[in-house]
């Protein structure tokens, strides 16, 4: 089944999939009159705060005010985007989407088609490599290599590692006998192809392969390890799948499927630099743990991670390298809103041999003691300068930092009050540190982001979505009148006027949409208006209002209604009675133009309070 516009799409998705069925698959339900209740997995929650409405395909944690539908559950359980949570959503309920901007053709169902495809491909290579991993004889060498770095056999199944056998075409001829598509097994990047003689060959020969899977937990690549012993000549110990369809390193990070619930109850997420680093982890039972693809930790998984945990602590191997990638991340704290830690560990150390050598409660002191990205780039700026330091380190370590600053980008910090305030704190303990005055510092580091902004990429400035809108008391009540009765809409939009009366842009861009559908001729109400929004934050104000709405007596509505006309009504005399005061108190008018505006000021605010003339009698 496909449907072609996107709001056909979403309705139908909407109305395939329950949301008490897709929520409690992630928390125990409990039935509470006619909907559900359950521990909200984003706060330490003892009593059942997330409510879930079946009727209204809604849910809402009043506890963290945050609430919306099946596609704002999917966006913050997954850490994805609208897109994609409607996109795994109509994979659940086996609906074909179209892509953006049209219907979807015949092509485009074989696009969909193919991708589903290709999923199965991955899926199968995976069990291959993890079934040969388990039972094979010749797979003995790979296991006691995982035994060497403390891998337990529950983890090699948690984790569905796998090995891929020193056989020339064994994957291939596994995949004829079972008839699955040697080209989709190059699509996916399990075989290569020489760019000498342009024949395939096994991409992971002869390594304990790591799978990477996606936040659905589907595999879409693969990160393969050399085995020493083996002395095949190959010169990368490590090998990634390449980008593909399926496969993006920039997007995703190792383990994270099997990490989400141990970072929804700690509200912290620890990132690792290998796979063994966090499968190690992960056993001595810190289960929010995930590790990058080979990768620095960029601008994308930032952003992932913001949308799932609170805190991120960045655990670098204490060699060389690692103090290089330590200098890469005040960009990233800047830019976005995120606590990032940074923990380096000592005597050239990957996690996991700390974790063997000194135990779980040595690796959590030292995770709880890391320090802020800022304290720990102030740490190395300053690291070779020393109290008696030369005014030559003083002034490169000071411009160490201000580059970094400067690589940011001026649109970052002037859209985000966070980021700003970040720079500040930055520059002022700078200028102390360094006995620079920060005037000096802010026309330095204008200077350097001027010679950068040709050069270098500018950070996305963050949301503005990223902070719950809040309405005032006028913005609520309009609102939670229309969602309960969208026939008063017509009466509503005679006295409301955006610009002047709806000073939030939340509430400014839901009166826009809702004015969009009734110039369309079409019937709008709480459902449709969830379908038209995509952001998170906009929704569950949706499903706060609409909550609030239905609690207050039904049968004050039509009053309601009244008083709110009233009250815009109100608002629009006074901001005129404003206005033509500043213009009396300015002289701005002649004078029997000002005689005139006195008197209906007069006359409004003898009718405002109920004033009666008296009259010759």
């Amino acid at each position: 089944m496909s449907f072609g516009s996107s709001h056909d799409a979403k309705e139908q998705v909407r109305q395939a999939i329950d949301i008490a069925d897709l929520i409690g698959e992630y928390v125990q339900l409990r039935r509470q009159g006619s909907g559900y209740v359950a521990l909200c997995p984003w706060h330490d929650d003892s009593r059942p705060s997330l409510q879930v409405n079946p009727t209204r395909q809604s849910w809402k944690c009043w506890v963290c005010d945050v609430g919306g539908d099946i596609f704002s559950w999917t966006m913050k359980q997954e850490g994805v985007e609208f897109p994609e949570a409607l996109r795994m959503l109509a994979d659940r309920a086996g609906i074909s989407i179209a892509r953006p901007g049209g219907h979807q053709t015949a092509a485009g169902e074989a696009v969909e088609d193919e991708r589903r495809a290709l999923f199965q491909t991955m899926a199968w290579a995976e069990e291959q490599y993890h079934d040969f991993l388990v039972r094979a004889d010749e797979a003995e060498v790979a296991r006691r290599y995982l035994r060497e770095r403390g891998i337990t056999d529950d983890s090699l199944h948690r984790f569905h590692l796998g090995f891929a056998p020193d056989r020339r075409d064994w994957i291939t001829n596994r995949a004829r006998q079972a008839d699955v598509s040697v080209e989709r097994l190059e699509k996916v990047g399990v075989l290569g192809r020489s760019q000498e003689r342009g024949d395939l060959y096994e991409r992971f020969r002869g390594r304990v392969l790591f799978s990477i899977r996606d936040a659905q937990g589907r595999p879409v690549g693969m990160g393969g390890r050399l085995l020493p012993e083996l002395n095949l000549s190959s010169p990368a110990k490590y090998v990634n799948s390449p980008e593909t369809p399926l496969f993006s390193k920039s997007h995703l990070l190792y383990g994270m499927d099997v990490s989400r619930q141990g970072i929804q109850r700690t509200k912290m997420v620890l990132v690792t630099e290998g796979y063994t680093d966090c499968i190690a982890a992960h056993q001595a039972g810190f289960d929010n743990t995930v590790a990058v693809l080979g990768t620095a930790l960029g601008e994308r998984h930032t952003k992932l991670l913001r949308r799932v945990s609170d805190r991120v602590v960045l655990i670098l191997d204490g060699d060389d390298a690692g103090q290089r990638r330590s200098n890469e991340v005040l960009e990233l704290f800047l830019a976005e809103q995120l606590d990032l830690r940074i923990a380096t560990l000592p005597e050239g150390l990957d996690p996991s041999d700390f974790l063997q050598q000194r135990g779980a409660d040595a690796f959590r002191e030292f995770v709880e003691q890391a320090p802020d990205a800022l304290d720990f780039k102030f740490q190395t700026a300053f690291s070779s300068v020393g109290a008696a330091g030369s005014i030559h380190q003083t002034s490169e370590a000071v411009d160490e930092i201000l580059r970094s600053l400067a690589r940011v980008g001026t649109s970052a910090v002037a859209s985000s009050t966070a980021a700003a305030l970040k720079e500040d704190q930055i520059l002022y303990r700078l200028g102390r540190r360094a006995g620079v005055s920060e005037d000096r510092l802010r026309a330095r580091l204008a200077d350097l982001r001027k010679s950068t902004r040709r050069s270098a990429p500018q950070v996305a400035p963050i949301a503005s979505e990223a902070v719950p809108p809040t309405l005032n008391f006028w913005e609520s009540e309009l609102f939670e009148v229309l969602l309960q009765r969208p026939a008063a809409f017509a009466e509503l939009r005679e006295v409301v006027d955006v610009d002047e009366h709806l000073p939030s842009p939340a509430a400014k861009l839901l009166f826009s949409l809702t004015s969009g559908l009734a110039d369309d001729g079409e019937t709008f109400d709480f459902d449709r208006l969830m379908l038209e929004l995509e952001s998170p934050v906009l929704k569950s104000l949706l499903v706060d209002l609409d909550e609030r709405g239905r609690a207050k007596d039904a049968q004050t509505l039509d009053e309601r209604v009244r008083d709110v006309v009233a009250g815009f009504r109100q608002r629009t005399a006074q901001s005129k009675n404003r206005a033509q005061t500043v213009a009396l108190g300015e002289h701005g008018v002649a004078e029997d133009e000002e005689l005139k505006i006195l008197q209906e000021i007069f006359e409004q605010e003898r009718k405002r309070h109920g004033i009666s003339v008296p009259t010759d009698g």
